[in-house]
């Protein structure tokens, strides 16, 4: 396998999708909810979807695809394509051009690739194993800040938060007792890629699918970052479970806060 290839064509598929989103952002289309409030999913979800599963299938008919609202797409394969076709649907469906596309290929379990892409402002964020991060083709890395109390977080919210799971009401008040300025996107692979830019210090939510962070993920790591979840121990892109995602430098700090 070339991973030049795969990557410039996930890339590619990435763009696409994302241009068929902005098309349209702001027009009619179908909504209807899933399981959990204001769990949103629209007509363009689908056909996003449906746009990169075939681009996929056409050049590589025999890999594996994670998406989120078809789910599992062909047999078991070493390279699995992890994809959210539409990252911030709630924003999108409310005409807030805060969305994007995000796509992760895994090799034998281990992320070789990510692109995570808004076409509302041609924010753009890729990263290839070992090669580092980018972002609009210009190398990116983590902050540098140290100190817990000069931080600036970032977070989320699952769609259960009435449910407070993992106490995470609780843990979200105990970081705004620090006085820390904290924002709330609403789209977690961009959030990620905020932090591997040095725009966020750090980033934690209680629950992530695959979809959502895969190529988060990889871009944080090539930037310098680090994830874990919120115990510090290794974070299993496979599996949803709570996230923690720094410049490293305050990483325990940021853990210790939320204990």
């Amino acid at each position: 396998m070339d991973l030049d290839t795969l990557s410039d064509y996930a890339l590619e598929i990435a763009l696409e999708a994302g241009q068929l989103l902005k098309k349209g952002y702001g027009t009619l289309f179908t909504i209807s909810s899933k399981e959990g409030k204001h769990n949103l999913v629209t007509e363009y979800d689908f056909l996003s979807e449906k746009l990169i599963i075939k681009k996929i299938l056409e050049k590589y008919p025999d890999h594996f695809i994670l998406s989120e609202e078809k789910g599992k797409t062909g047999e078991e394969h070493s390279i699995k394509w992890i994809v959210d076709p539409l990252d911030g649907t709630v924003n999108f469906a409310h005409n807030i051009p805060m969305f994007a596309v995000s796509i992760g290929v895994m090799k034998d379990n281990e992320i070789i690739f990510g692109v995570v892409y808004n076409p509302m402002t041609e924010e753009l964020f890729t990263a290839r194993k070992n090669q580092g991060a980018f972002f609009n083709k210009k190398r990116i890395n983590v902050s540098d800040t140290n100190l817990l109390d000069n931080a600036f977080l970032a977070t989320g919210f699952p769609y259960n938060i009435k449910d407070d799971p993992l106490y995470c009401i609780g843990r979200f008040a105990k970081i705004l007792h620090l006085g820390i300025p904290i924002r709330r996107m609403g789209v977690a692979s961009l959030d990620l890629c905020y932090v591997a830019a040095g725009r966020f210090d750090g980033f934690w939510e209680v629950g992530l699918e695959p979809w959502d962070s895969a190529a988060g993920k990889i871009i944080i790591e090539e930037a310098n970052g680090k994830i874990t979840n919120w115990e510090m121990g290794e974070y299993d892109i496979l599996k949803k479970m709570p996230i923690l995602a720094s410049n490293k430098h305050i990483h325990r700090q940021i853990y210790e806060a939320l204990s």
